[in-house]
């Protein structure tokens, strides 16, 4: 991966048809696309093939002059998740790549020292794992079990590291991109102690990364198995999900004909009344933790929390968490009278 130092070099004007010769050092990009996923990107994300390498530029362009000292990656694939999840809008395309940078700028307890490696222990657990097969629409399920942590071996900021480097490894293929994925979460044996850990300002931090600050798309979030005590985890989610968001929200309780009609069982283990067999967390754990020397690779350039950085490449939240600490003040108790 390239780092701020692209923006200093010579950049191609937009549009032309040479881009890539004058950046020998910079991977050409290669469609990976079936046609058929060709033509869904089109048809959904406003992606046109012929115009695919012109509006990368554009994007590069763009940083370069609003944002060079931005310390990203500017190669075309890398970009090119940016615009896929923004529908190929250069200005909200931006916006979620600076996004991006600005989050893990902002939780140090998260991005510091981030690796597969230092995981192990959540990825042991079974809290998150992704399932072998897609779905029919071609998306992984991204499958989570909170009762699988432990809250006295490890803070809930591990589990959060686990699932931000799952989604890491996931956007990698272009076929994530442009088909998103699914989440499947299990709340089965959840306490109100174990709850109570998820407060406000996690959910505020968690939220605003997976809306607003990675490049992936959530097609749907399905709950299973969800206690009362869920009533108020989602009082306390539910004030920072984008309408859009909160609609694809599926609760099926303990009814797993209701899971079905979402997700086929098929593709499901057999713990979710599935036909695939046993719920096996062994595949995805060893295909995470061999990616380390790739994703060091790819991450050590990227400014890290910490680093010094010019405070206005970054998107600031102050004034608006300033503005709702009163109403987040309140919804813990909801917790309490939920449970």
């Amino acid at each position: 991966m390239s780092g701020d130092s692209d923006c200093t070099r010579t950049s191609p004007s937009v549009g032309s048809p040479s881009d890539n010769e004058f950046l020998p050092d910079r991977p050409r990009y290669v469609c990976s696309l079936s046609p058929d996923l060709i033509a869904k990107a089109r048809e959904e994300l406003q992606e046109k093939p012929e115009w695919r390498l012109r509006d990368v530029q554009a994007l590069r362009d763009m940083v370069c002059k609003d944002y060079p000292t931005l310390g990203t990656c500017l190669d075309d694939a890398f970009l090119l998740r940016f615009l896929r999840a923004r529908k190929f809008d250069y200005d909200r395309a931006l916006q979620l790549l600076v996004n991006y940078h600005s989050c893990r700028r902002s939780w140090p307890e998260v991005f510091n020292n981030l690796k597969p490696s230092a995981i192990k222990a959540v990825l042991a657990s079974g809290f998150v794992t992704v399932l072998p097969h897609l779905d029919t629409e071609g998306r992984h399920v991204v499958c989570i079990r909170p009762d699988r942590w432990t809250p006295s071996n490890y803070p809930i900021t591990e589990n959060i590291r686990a699932i931000y480097l799952t989604l890491e490894k996931l956007i990698l293929s272009e076929e994530t991109q442009v088909n998103g994925i699914v989440i499947l979460a299990d709340y089965k044996g959840v306490s109100l102690s174990k709850a109570s850990h998820f407060g406000p300002f996690v959910a505020k931090k968690v939220i605003g990364i997976l809306q607003d600050g990675f490049p992936i798309r959530i097609k749907a979030v399905n709950i299973i198995n969800e206690p009362r005590i869920f009533k108020g985890i989602f009082a306390i989610i539910k004030p920072f999900l984008k309408e859009k968001i909160a609609n694809r929200f599926f609760l099926h309780g303990s009814d797993l004909n209701s899971l079905h009609q979402n997700l086929p069982q098929r593709i499901l283990p057999e713990e979710y009344g599935g036909t695939s067999g046993k719920l096996d967390i062994a595949a995805w754990n060893e295909l995470l933790l061999a990616w380390e020397e790739d994703f060091l690779h790819d991450f050590s350039q990227l400014v890290l929390p910490g680093d010094s950085s010019p405070s206005e490449t970054l998107v600031s939240g102050d004034a608006e968490e300033k503005q709702s600490e009163e109403p987040l003040r309140g919804m813990k108790p909801q917790l309490y009278y939920c449970y």
